[in-house]
């Protein structure tokens, strides 16, 4: 009969971690949490040294019940679950839950892994722990602060702005970076600026060189408007361009450091297009076990949330050991890439690898699902890079003296691929491999035109889900478990719209960012927020008392939220107004928002209360009865495209239908990717979109 009892929390790990263990080992799940603070108050005994009280979370008696039965049959409990804070205080929770802490016939055991491999669950058996207090505190005091944020200050954006919203210690900060980063774009005043480049021949050699205009000499020079740069061109008159120096050189690139969950998050954005929340739902399933052909249920990456780059010496040597025998012996690193710290990294787990290198993506392909496979060989290929040797170019620069004036010009071939014969990033593909052949010192150019150019300073860009987690990473907001659920909370509560991946600020984020920096402006500051987390983080290791920060943060969000209540003004969000008339009374249908995202609702509610599905127009007709095409979902949230007219027309289609007609057969087309596809599927015809513009611009 099995004594030891294993509690995980996601049942997804469940079905990985049996296959590791005896048949006297049971292992089962708690679901994620199990107890958590009421929703229908506070929480927090404020009168008494702010005593969290907790309860039972609806819907997970039953699954405590069934671990109640698991737990009398054992003699040994293995809390088992994430090896972070959250997961010790679930690990806590579930002592207190299941009253392990009361059972003197019991040996109750903390256990954790950053990777769901068998060496690493087995190893973890024999080296069992304590529950660590300083990091259940520390998760305490996040939770509680974050409540004492939430409770206070959401009801004051009710009563003022409209129901629904929120403001969250994170949030609200995150709110406020991008509300000033567009600020900086609005208030941005462009500088003009010239640049000059010089086409030249030189014998020998078919297609010119492109020289950049450098300044006077050895001086750098600066264009700053026409007046300049006539003075320039003026000079330039009639003289000769002559070879002045030549300087060949070797550089080097370092391979990239492993990644961590915020540049996971930043990369697979700018690579994959994930955003935040789906690369660390994808992460999970990998970390948690996979199904892979001839190995069973396999966790594929280690712990996903973490800010070190750390690598365990064990993985470090045999990534370097498949490195020698896949790609050879010159590849391998001889030193380790290592990050630059800022002082906030936890270095508690490693940075996010694969558990078993010699699975590589080709292995493992045929068992993924797209995009599980896209983000894994992402991971696989930075790790692997990382352990190899830095790439080698061969550069070249050289400077042309044009009268009193010079130009230069850089060359730069890749002589050895190194990290770069795995991993190549986008500012990677820009090199120049442009060969300047056998220029010499005192070699005369003919000059075959000059190319002047007026450009202007740009604004800031728009943050995008990858630089807002940049910037908060950098500026200490938030941890790498916060990240995610922050960026998807203010999309979900309309404070920020996504548009071709840059976020912009709505209004209603506008209106709630004033409020914010009006009545709050210690919740909104970065350098306030960042030496919370600092003080979290003091907690976690044991330096302060949880209780401690608590009551130093609470008084004062008390009072300002008294102030706020008494002072504060109403702020009225015109509702979006579409052109869908009511049909019970005439009016102009407005955009609502609902549990389950936008619908119609007629402005004349309580009188008049017709509400309609929100449909998203894509400005194409029904090929089949001319009606609107719409974007709509399936019960299970699949996106396809229909018809506004149904259900009396049928049309029907997965991919976006085109409006260009099918060359072969006359019927409508659909999108893919760069190719237009008949949607007959007798026809089989594909046109190249590229092509079709051409030849309408033609």
């Amino acid at each position: 009969m099995a004594n030891c009892l294993v509690i995980v929390e996601s049942p997804a790990k469940v079905k990985t971690i049996k296959k590791f263990l005896g048949t006297n080992y049971v292992v089962d799940a708690s679901n994620g949490h199990v107890r958590d603070l009421p929703k229908s108050q506070l929480g927090i005994d404020v009168e008494h040294d702010y005593e969290p009280k907790y309860i039972t979370i609806r819907g997970k008696g039953d699954i405590l019940a069934k671990l109640r039965k698991e737990v009398k049959k054992a003699d040994k409990i293995y809390l088992a679950t994430d090896p972070d804070r959250e997961g010790e205080a679930i690990s806590w929770h579930l002592m207190k839950a299941l009253k392990l802490d009361e059972m003197k016939d019991k040996k109750i055991y903390r256990i954790s892994f950053n990777e769901i491999t068998k060496n690493a669950v087995k190893s973890s058996l024999k080296a069992p722990r304590d529950i660590d207090m300083n990091l259940v505190d520390a998760q305490q005091a996040r939770r509680i602060l974050d409540r004492m944020v939430g409770y206070s200050i959401s009801p004051l954006l009710w009563s003022k702005v409209k129901r629904g919203l929120s403001a969250g210690r994170v949030q609200s900060v995150a709110l406020r970076m991008i509300c000033d980063r567009e600020d900086e774009i609005n208030a941005f005043i462009p500088d003009e600026y010239w640049t000059l480049d010089a086409k030249l021949k030189c014998s020998g050699r078919k297609t010119p060189l492109t020289a950049k205009f450098y300044g006077a000499g050895k001086e750098k020079l600066a264009i700053h408007n026409k007046e300049e740069l006539d003075r320039i061109l003026k000079g330039l008159e009639g003289v000769s361009y002559i070879v002045d120096d030549v300087k060949k050189g070797e550089r080097t690139k370092k391979p990239p450091i492993p990644f961590t969950t915020s540049t996971l998050q930043q990369e697979a954005s700018k690579v994959l297009n994930f955003s935040t929340q789906k690369t660390m739902r994808l992460a999970q399933q990998l970390y948690e076990g996979v199904d892979i052909k001839g190995h069973g249920t396999v966790g594929l990456i280690t712990y996903l949330r973490t800010d070190s780059t750390r690598v365990a010496e064990e993985a470090d040597r045999a990534a370097k050991e498949y490195i020698a025998s896949a790609y050879g012996q010159q590849y391998v690193a001889k030193e380790e890439t290592v990050k630059k710290t800022n002082g906030k990294i936890q270095d508690a787990h490693e940075a996010i690898r694969p558990t078993d290198i010699t699975l590589s993506p080709v292995q493992v392909k045929e068992s993924l699902a797209r995009d599980l496979f896209r983000l894994y060989q992402l991971i696989w290929k930075r790790f692997t890079a990382s352990r190899m040797q830095p790439a080698v170019y061969e550069t070249t620069s050289v400077r042309i003296a044009a009268g009193e004036y010079s130009f230069t010009l850089a060359a730069s071939r890749l002589v050895f691929d190194g990290f770069m014969s795995v991993y190549v990033q986008e500012e990677d593909k820009e090199e120049s491999n442009v060969l300047l052949g056998s220029l010499d010192k005192g070699d005369e150019l003919s000059l075959q035109e000059l190319e002047p150019a007026q450009h202007f300073t740009q604004p800031p860009a728009h943050y995008t889900e990858a630089s807002l987690v940049k910037a908060m990473e950098e500026q200490g907001i938030g941890r790498p478990s916060t990240y995610a659920p922050t960026i998807t909370t203010i999309l979900a509560r309309r404070y920020v719209a996504k548009e071709n991946r840059n976020l912009y600020v709505t209004e209603l984020g506008e209106a709630v960012n004033r409020i914010m920096k009006h009545s709050f402006p210690s919740i909104v500051d970065t350098e306030f927020t960042a030496n919370l987390e600092y003080l979290l983080d003091k907690v976690g290791d044991g330096s302060v008392p949880w209780k401690t920060v608590v009551r130093n943060f609470y008084p004062d969000l008390k009072e300002a939220v008294d102030v706020a209540e008494k002072e504060l003004e109403t702020v009225t969000i015109a509702d979006e107004v579409t052109d869908e008339i009511c049909e019970l009374c005439g009016r102009n249908m407005v955009v609502k928002y609902g549990p389950h995202g936008k619908f119609l609702a007629c402005p004349g509610f309580p009188e008049c209360k017709n509400t309609k599905p929100y449909l998203e127009k894509i400005g194409m007709k029904c090929p089949l009865c001319g009606g609107e095409i719409v974007i709509k979902k399936t019960k299970k949230g699949r996106k396809y495209y229909g018809c506004s007219n149904n259900p009396e027309c049928e049309f029907m289609s997965w991919q976006k239908p085109s409006e260009e007609k099918c060359p072969e057969c006359g019927s409508y087309m659909v999108e893919k990717g760069s190719k237009l596809l008949c949607s007959n599927e007798h026809c089989g015809c594909t046109v190249d979109k590229k092509e079709i513009k051409d030849q309408k611009a033609g």
